[in-house]
């Protein structure tokens, strides 16, 4: 389909179709759409219209020079909702894609939305500082994040991706699964990457307090990128009533490492 654009800036979309009710999946970083690779078919087959799209900056879409903030990352799915017209649908947004869900839901309100999942994601607030000691990720780290990304993007890549799929020291996917994310990876703009990981740090607290709309917690035990303890459990007490379902032994890319799981919760949460 057309791509959709914001401004001057275009967002590569996938959309299955169909009158099924939407489902729009927001990937983590540094990947793409495509990411959702072993989501999109089972989503299909019990009838929903499956909606993936690639983050500015990553994948297909256009890759301007700033931007990259969750103000504006919410206004991009605001953008692809408009432009598909999409109504009752569900958000999921893994990791960094949740951000974009609390964003949205905070900026943009909730009349075009049935429900949200937020799957290993990284609010409510991740930024470790004086002020909110109990969180996951200093400034420094972050500063530092960017420089070695900057200094050399496939090495950063390719130790971060190792992280990303492990629960300890062990890989939860197989090297090809891994490899196939790198390749992902590969397509993103190595600066609008770098300028990503200072967005990690904000504040999705106000956000939160918003949501009204049934909502599920995803989130592996052994999330070593976007621990547990400091966003998934945080997020589901943040939301009223909503779901929390813990994948025992899961890495943060617990939807390729625990691909049958995190399915299964996804749709019994949806059926609902």
């Amino acid at each position: 389909m057309p791509n959709v654009t914001n401004g001057s800036v275009e967002i590569h979309v996938e959309d299955t179709g169909g009158d099924g009710r939407p489902v729009v999946l927001i990937h983590g970083w540094p990947l793409s759409g495509a990411s959702w690779s072993n989501q999109v078919p089972a989503l299909t087959e019990a009838g929903y219209r499956v909606v993936t799209y690639d983050r500015r900056g990553f994948g297909q879409s256009g890759k301007p020079a700033d931007g990259y903030d969750y103000d504006t990352f919410a206004d991009d799915l605001e953008a692809v909702l408009e432009a598909l017209d999409l109504r009752d649908a569900s958000l999921v947004g893994f990791s960094m894609g949740g951000g974009e869900v609390a964003r949205y839901l905070g900026r943009h309100g909730q009349d075009r939305v049935h429900s949200a999942v937020f799957a290993a994601a990284i609010p409510p607030f991740l930024l470790k500082s004086d002020d909110h000691p109990d969180g996951g990720l200093d400034l420094a780290t972050v500063e530092s994040m960017q420089a070695d990304l900057r200094k050399d993007p496939p090495a950063f890549f390719d130790g971060f991706m190792t992280g990303f799929f492990s629960a300890g020291d062990d890989l939860k996917v197989t090297e090809a699964q891994r490899q196939e994310a790198l390749g992902l990876a590969a397509q993103a703009d190595p600066e609008a990457a770098a300028q990503c990981i200072a967005a990690w740090v904000s504040d999705f607290r106000d956000d939160l307090a918003k949501v009204t709309v049934p909502t599920l917690v995803i989130h592996g035990d052994s999330d070593g990128t976007v621990p547990l303890e400091v966003s998934g459990q945080r997020t589901h007490e943040a939301v009223a009533g909503s779901e929390l379902h813990v994948v025992a032994d899961g890495p943060h890319g617990v939807n390729v490492s625990h691909q049958d799981e995190f399915n299964r919760v996804l749709l019994e949460f949806l059926a609902k």
